[in-house]
């Protein structure tokens, strides 16, 4: 018996409660093994298919994206990032793209705060010296780190993640400072210092959070140049995208010290195939990705592009259409 639901591919595994609701209203083309999909995979796959939900793993360029069947009407992203998917091409072939904002904001802000203290305290460097059996004493010159409290923080990107980042470090007394595509309205800002660009903030920050959005114009944003405008000893985090640092530049500032220390949390050519530098030097602080990694945080996004799916399906305009 044929069945009358739409049929969606789901390019990697989802949370239960999100295939629980998929089953129920379509008929979703599961990805059992979680494992990433090749391009022909993919493209065969969604013959007949109505819909595909993909994460930021799938590359879903121009090439790809002319090779869809014109069944497919809409790309449903379990992600708030879209620089995996080229618009143009999408918007060329007439498929609505949408994304899942705001519910994340409070899971990636809590990362940025454990990159901050993780980095300023030298936390990896700590657990991988017990975990190696070679802490063998205490001096009140042992593991020396950075203060966090009461220090200047420069978020680059001030839009819902950015935001509650700078809530968050107010909890340590941080001095907030940020610099956005549009200045916030007063009571948004918070007594944060707005900056029209990057270059003014920069020799004002101690710690440097990167929360902007990957685009051509923010890929390799903190370069050579602007690392160089950053006090001594400044510390940079990072839950946005990998491709706005360039890495050849923040590994030689980590080398030479001009960087104190990174916190990352996504990279160029995650997760295969990262700049080496980062796993050789102690003073970085790296995690796989996960700023969004939470129960109720993952269950949300679902809900967001379930949501969206909904809307396209039935004729409307869905909430969080980016093409």
């Amino acid at each position: 018996m044929m069945s009358d639901k739409l049929v969606v591919v789901v390019t990697r595994k989802l949370p239960p409660a999100v295939e629980e609701r998929l089953s129920r209203d379509y008929e979703p083309r599961f990805n059992a093994d979680d494992r990433q999909y090749s391009t022909k995979e993919l493209i065969d796959l969604a013959q007949g298919a109505y819909a595909i939900l993909p994460c930021h793993t799938e590359k879903l360029t121009a090439d790809v994206i002319s090779r869809l069947p014109v069944s497919v009407k809409a790309i449903v992203n379990f992600s708030v990032g879209v620089d995996h998917v080229d618009l143009a091409a999408a918007k060329a072939c007439n498929i609505i793209v949408t994304n899942t904002p705001d519910v994340l904001a409070d899971a990636t802000a809590e990362i940025a705060m454990l990159l901050i203290l993780g980095a300023a305290r030298r936390a990896g460097e700590g657990e991988r010296l017990i975990r190696a059996g070679k802490w063998e004493s205490w001096s009140p010159t042992f593991m020396i780190g950075r203060q966090v409290t009461g220090k200047r923080l420069g978020i680059v990107g001030m839009g819902r993640v950015g935001q509650v980042t700078a809530r968050r470090a107010r909890g340590f007394d941080m001095t907030v400072l940020y610099s956005n595509r549009n200045r916030l309205a007063r009571e948004q800002e918070q007594g944060a210092k707005y900056y029209e660009s990057v270059e003014e903030m920069l020799p004002h920050c101690d710690y440097l959070a990167l929360h902007c959005p990957a685009t051509p114009e923010t890929r390799n944003l903190l370069n050579a140049e602007r690392i160089a405008l950053l006090p001594d000893g400044a510390i940079v985090v990072n839950t946005a995208r990998g491709s706005v640092i360039d890495d050849e530049a923040l590994v030689a500032a980590l080398k030479s010290g001009k960087i104190a220390a990174a916190g990352l949390d996504v990279f160029n050519g995650e997760p295969n195939n990262i700049h080496p530098g980062y796993r050789e030097l102690e003073n970085t602080f790296l995690l796989p990705h996960i700023g969004s990694a939470t129960f109720e945080t993952r269950d949300a996004m679902g809900y967001r592009a379930l949501d969206n799916l909904d809307a396209i399906a039935a004729g409307r305009e869905p909430r969080d259409r980016v093409a």
